[in-house]
């Protein structure tokens, strides 16, 4: 029995274009291989640069589009130039975040060579955990708010609240279920009372998976013990900002953001994107690492939950590290001199299924 896959293609802003377009050759190459699967790409128009053509960052027509698909494959987001009246810089892959309910962002950090690493003494594999990042409320969910610097203060506020942070509690410890059952949860529990309120729902959904180790860190600590013993996490679950800041320090660990995917999920919709920016210095020159993009898109595969799709982005992952595992194979982020699309093209050939 075929399966057809509807997928939205959202590039966006600055490199997201140049490395999107190395995601779609590696689907296309994994398409060809896999047994009655095909995909449907279709690009939409998101982004600051779709701002300053037509008026809006999120046309509701790409909302629409990427509410009928079966998953969203994004570029980046963003210039820095081009922002709202208050200074802000326009960020749609947020809005997309709260308008699905996108709660659960899982941002996997994997070690493929000892030469990407600033740290001593880990070979590849040493470094393998995965960050759960609640994305919907947290300190983010004062970014619309508004505010009169007249007055000589701004306040954000920190919602956390009882089902947001139950369910992603829950969808970390189900993956620490099919890793090495083991969850920690990242607050600061010993000085505000919202990450009170979020361990206390941490240890009462922990109950319903007797089988996971748990463990409880501060973020100021997680910090610390990420750089000294990166090897020793193995699922870590956090707040919207504490989980954007960690996300940026697990992927300095493994090379840059170059090499870090990420993939944000809710109940019925989900979106894949690299972790990095836009980076618009370097678009279209042919320099950007597309890694981070193709690793986004093999959780995209392993998402949509067919046997078929799975085994497909397990061979990406497969050809990444068979790739990686040259030295010489590296973009400029990492010393090296391969381009975007080689590195694409070194990839398309390492796959096998």
């Amino acid at each position: 029995m075929s399966k057809h896959y509807k997928i939205a293609l959202l590039p966006g802003d600055g490199i997201g274009p140049d490395v999107t377009e190395e995601a779609v050759k590696i689907l296309r190459k994994v398409e060809k291989e896999l047994d009655g699967v095909t995909f449907e790409m279709d690009e939409f128009p998101v982004g600051a640069g779709e701002y300053l053509k037509n008026g809006s960052p999120l046309p509701e027509a790409s909302i629409e589009a990427c509410r009928q698909a079966d998953a969203i494959l994004l570029g980046a987001m963003g210039i820095p130039s081009v922002r709202w009246p208050d200074g802000k810089e326009m960020t749609p892959q947020i809005d997309l975040r709260e308008i699905f309910q996108l709660y659960n962002g899982v941002r996997p950090i994997y070690l493929y060579h000892a030469d990407d690493t600033p740290l001593k003494g880990y070979e590849a594999g040493d470094i393998d955990f995965v960050i759960v990042r609640e994305s919907t409320e947290g300190l983010f969910s004062a970014r619309l708010s508004q505010s009169d610097p007249e007055k000589g203060e701004v306040c954000d506020v920190m919602r956390i609240t009882r089902a947001g942070t139950e369910r992603v509690c829950r969808a970390a410890f189900e993956i620490a279920q099919k890793r090495n059952k083991y969850c920690a949860l990242v607050d600061k529990a010993n000085v505000l009372p919202s990450m009170v309120f979020m361990r206390q729902i941490f240890d009462e959904v922990a109950k319903d998976f007797p089988d996971v180790k748990t463990d409880h860190i501060y973020v100021d600590a997680a910090s610390l013990f990420l750089v000294q013993r990166p090897n020793t996490f193995d699922v870590l679950v956090t707040e919207n900002m504490f989980g954007d800041i960690l996300s940026d320090l697990g992927a300095g660990l493994i090379g840059g953001m170059g090499m870090a995917p990420s993939a944000d999920i809710g109940d019925n919709c989900a979106i894949f994107q690299p972790s990095h920016g836009s980076a618009p210095d370097i678009a279209g020159k042919g320099i950007a690492n597309p890694i981070a993009t193709i690793l986004s898109a093999a959780l995209m595969l392993d998402w949509l939950g067919d046997n078929e799709t799975k085994r497909g982005g397990e061979a990406i992952r497969q050809a990444v590290a068979k790739v990686l595992s040259n030295p010489a194979n590296r973009t400029s982020d990492l010393g090296g001199t391969v381009s975007t699309t080689t590195m694409g093209d070194l990839i398309v050939a390492a796959i096998t299924l």
